[in-house]
């Protein structure tokens, strides 16, 4: 791992979910690594099972486009973000757009939720899923959340599910968060943690551990 360049792993991060933006029904979660065939998470329905378990609600889920939700999240950072009407939100790893869609109902047509994503092909598809869905003020764009493709004190609260792990450069991330949030602006973030060192052998398969939520 410690070979490894940041953009060397970034890449390779990309590459994973570009098969999973691109696959029809085959992307796993993103706490469970191994996508590579059809698996329990393997269906839209499978998803909605798995987020119900994480705290969203059956309204939440059923808001969202279909599409929208890919089983990638490991938690519910909308139930912590006490969103209001009329606020700024932004979304770090936005995937297929579905936190950004829950988000975009709570602020309103007066607020706005950016989505940023470094893989082209979420991007590509979380537009189409607004698209889909009529979500006027959500707004999706390519960009490492490293290097968060936002002006300077502009957002009111910034979410995130199950990518500050994948980010190998995560002081970064938080720097940039606090560049670009308002004063009093807050983070709400669902994540993995480690509570202990994880041996060699999990650190450095980056392939599927640490792509996959896992060793990040």
């Amino acid at each position: 791992m410690s070979k490894l360049t940041n953009d060397e792993i970034r890449q390779n991060v990309r590459s994973r979910y570009k098969q999973i933006a691109v696959a029809e029904m085959n992307a796993g979660s993103c706490c469970q690594p191994d996508n590579s065939q059809a698996s329990c998470c393997s269906t839209p329905s499978d998803f909605n099972s798995i987020s119900s378990r994480l705290g969203y609600s059956d309204d939440e889920l059923n808001a969202a486009p279909e599409g929208a939700n890919l089983g990638l999240g490991c938690g519910n950072p909308q139930a912590i973000a006490s969103l209001k009407a009329g606020e700024v939100v932004l979304d770090l790893g936005s995937g297929g757009g579905f936190d950004c869609f829950l988000a975009s109902r709570q602020v309103g047509d007066t607020g706005k939720v950016i989505g940023v994503d470094m893989t082209p092909e979420m991007v590509s598809r979380a537009r189409s899923n607004a698209v889909k869905g009529n979500f006027k003020n959500t707004d999706f764009r390519l960009g490492e959340i490293e290097h968060l493709p936002v002006a300077d004190h502009t957002v009111d609260a910034i979410i995130s599910n199950c990518v500050v792990n994948l980010s190998p450069d995560k002081q970064q991330v938080f720097h940039d968060s606090f560049r670009v949030l308002k004063s009093g602006g807050r983070l709400a973030i669902s994540d993995i943690v480690t509570t202990a060192d994880l041996p060699p052998e999990i650190k450095n398969d980056l392939d599927e551990l640490y792509s996959g939520c896992i060793s990040g």
